[in-house]
This record gives structure tokens, sequence and C-alpha cells, in this order.
């Protein structure tokens, strides 16, 4: 178990049985749908990560996405990181479809 936040409720509700019973230390970006960063002054942005990655390219989004957060940090109030749940299931659906494929070796190898 990790020491992370869970994942919020309409997040777990969409996969319960693995989202439920994990704790969130980090997201990577490729997982990121998108981010809401909500202002003191009540403004809001969405952020498309999608849009980002191919304007500015997805080597570049990270250190973007740090410039963009660093420049308003003292105007930023709360950022919401929306996760692009139909890309996590893919994923851990097809990674252990993979696993459980491969071939084990027998007791007396």
């Amino acid at each position: 178990m990790t020491k992370g936040k869970p994942f919020p409720k309409d997040v777990i509700d969409q996969w319960p049985e693995v989202f439920g019973e994990i704790n969130v230390e980090a997201v990577p970006l490729a997982y990121l749908h998108s981010l809401r960063i909500i202002f003191k002054g009540g403004k809001i942005w969405d952020v498309n990560i999608a849009g980002q990655a191919r304007a500015h390219g997805a080597d570049n989004l990270e250190e973007h996405l740090r410039e963009l957060l660093s420049n308003y940090e003292d105007e930023i109030e709360h950022i919401d990181f929306r996760l692009d749940v139909e890309k996590v299931k893919k994923d851990v659906i097809k990674e252990t479809t993979r696993f459980l494929k491969k071939k084990r070796p027998k007791k007396n190898e």
C-alpha cells in the first residue's frame, strides 16, 4: 500500500475492482486526459493534455506544464488532474493478458 491519495470517486466508479485499491503518488502524463486549473479569482482553465502534446511535442510537454504552473502558482487555488481512464484500462488489460500468456517454467525445471 502506498502513502498516496486514493483516486477520486468518479474514477473509482468506472473500474472499482482495480481503482478502488490503488493509492496514487504520481500519474504519468500519458495517462492524463486534462488538467483543470482553478484560479483564486474563480477563473478556470481546462488544459487538454493530448492537444498540448501535439502543440509542444510529447517530450516538451512536462517542461511546458511545469513552466505554466510555475508562472501562475501564486494565482492558482487548485488543480484537478483528469485521468484518461479508458487508456489506463486498456493498458492494464493488455499487460495483464501478456503477463498471463508468458510461458512459465515447470516445477521441476
